[in-house]
């Protein structure tokens, strides 16, 4: 099985892919941090794993989150309403309506303040 993967140098569709999840899977278990590095099965999963990895990063990128995202789920967490966020920030509740729903985007000092009180990083406020 292992010269397979050895010619294979990249995923090229979906079946093939999905093919190699599955061996991943039934993999897994078959390895931990004390199989020797020399171990077939490891060496198999450390190839599929690879492969599968440069397969998603192709296909399915992860995208930075977006700044209205992150606030909402902020608020969720922090139990806030929009009129509690409103008053956390000195602006008004039709100001926090205008920013979750992309009419208009912070200011650098609002910016600034809705990073530090809702604990957000500032390049996601930024959109950098």
């Amino acid at each position: 099985m292992l010269q397979i993967y050895k010619i294979m140098d990249k995923i090229k569709t979906k079946i093939q892919y999905e093919a190699i999840m599955e061996r991943i899977e039934e993999l897994l278990p078959l390895v931990d941090d004390n199989t020797p590095a020399t171990d077939r099965n490891l060496i198999e999963l450390d190839i599929l794993s690879n492969l599968a990895a440069d397969y998603e990063d192709e296909y399915y990128p992860v995208t930075p989150p977006d700044m209205i995202n992150v606030i909402k789920l902020r608020m969720y967490e922090m139990k806030l309403s929009q009129k509690n966020l409103a008053d956390l920030l000195n602006i008004s509740p039709s100001r926090i309506s205008d920013y979750l729903t992309g009419r208009s985007e912070p200011t650098l000092k609002i910016a600034r303040d809705i990073s530090k009180k809702l604990n957000i990083d500032p390049a996601i406020i930024l959109g950098v």
